[in-house]
């Protein structure tokens, strides 16, 4: 997570989506605008122009416009009380002109000052979802996060188990890949990662006695998904006997994992010849969207066996 954002930081990533355009105030371009805050702090950093309790970044539409004419002819103000110690940034939006004395004062007072032809509503809500992506906290995780049966599902487990030959067979029937190797999550709420693939790995998958396959080209566009919201972690482990005598013939080997304070639940999926991965995780997955919605067949076979012995007494 960085540590502060900037007018320069705002002016980079912007100026293109929504044609922000940098009027004056240029010398001050790495004045921290914020650094690093929770999420739920992050909208109080724009907002409409608002003397009394000054946003970091003000924005100046029409109406506000109007209201700083009318309250420098019937009274003593000046413009320049749109330049406090806490503004960090002025945006005038609806592709309004600013007056010279304005830009006059974004000069002598270092505060950038920004233009656009977006209107208000639109460009809060630009730099909101900006912020919020670019402030969010992040974590690079290792294995293969793909889309299966509309969920999002990372497969975890030690190298050369077998994640992307997995991964390949699961594409091929149908499901599709997010990011091989390093995905990467975000969290965007209280309890949801969304996961998505670094730009310089997006499309490919490497495996080993193959090398880099470019999955896009060679099963299609459906075949790549660009995000999904983690659901599940499937980690595979060699067969031992070991685990096998630990293992739950009931329940399986189910436990809620936590990734940047995110409860997930993982599966644990022992690796042995002539088990076929892919229909199990399927399978898995299956099992995991019927126990979200209510529907356990363990707790069920459980029951079932408890009726039946009750009536054979």
């Amino acid at each position: 997570m960085p540590e502060q954002l900037t007018p320069l930081d705002l002016y980079l990533h912007l100026q293109e989506n929504i044609d922000l355009k940098w009027v004056a105030g240029k010398s001050n371009a790495e004045r921290p605008i914020k650094r690093a805050l929770h999420l739920n702090q992050q909208s109080t950093l724009i907002g409409h122009l608002n003397l009394i309790h000054s946003n970091r970044i003000q924005v100046i539409g029409r109406k506000e416009r109007h209201y700083l004419n009318r309250l420098t002819q019937k009274s003593s103000h000046s413009p320049d009380e749109i330049f406090s110690r806490r503004t960090a940034a002025i945006v005038f939006t609806n592709g309004q002109s600013i007056p010279d004395d304005i830009i006059k004062m974004a000069d002598a007072r270092k505060t950038p000052l920004f233009q656009t032809d977006l209107n208000s509503g639109d460009l809060i809500d630009a730099v909101r979802f900006y912020i919020s992506d670019l402030l969010a906290e992040k974590i690079t995780l290792h294995g293969v996060f793909m889309e299966v049966m509309g969920s999002g599902v990372l497969i975890t487990g030690e190298s050369s188990i077998g994640k992307s030959e997995l991964a390949l067979e699961l594409i091929t029937r149908s499901h599709r890949l997010i990011a091989d190797d390093a995905p990467v999550f975000t969290r965007i709420g209280p309890n949801l990662l969304d996961g998505t693939c670094p730009d310089v790995l997006k499309n490919f998958m490497e495996v080993r006695g193959l090398g880099v396959l470019d999955i896009r080209a060679m099963y299609g566009e459906n075949a790549i998904k660009p995000s999904k919201h983690l659901r599940l972690v499937i980690h595979l482990e060699p067969m031992t006997l070991e685990n096998q005598q630990q293992l739950d013939r009931l329940y399986g080997s189910r436990q809620i994992k936590t990734i940047l304070d995110v409860p997930i639940t993982e599966i644990k999926l022992p690796v042995a010849s002539g088990r076929n991965l892919a229909v199990m995780v399927e399978a898995a997955v299956r099992n995991h969207i019927l126990i979200e919605n209510g529907h356990n067949a363990s707790d069920e076979f459980i029951l079932r066996q408890q009726q039946h012995m009750g009536t054979t007494k």
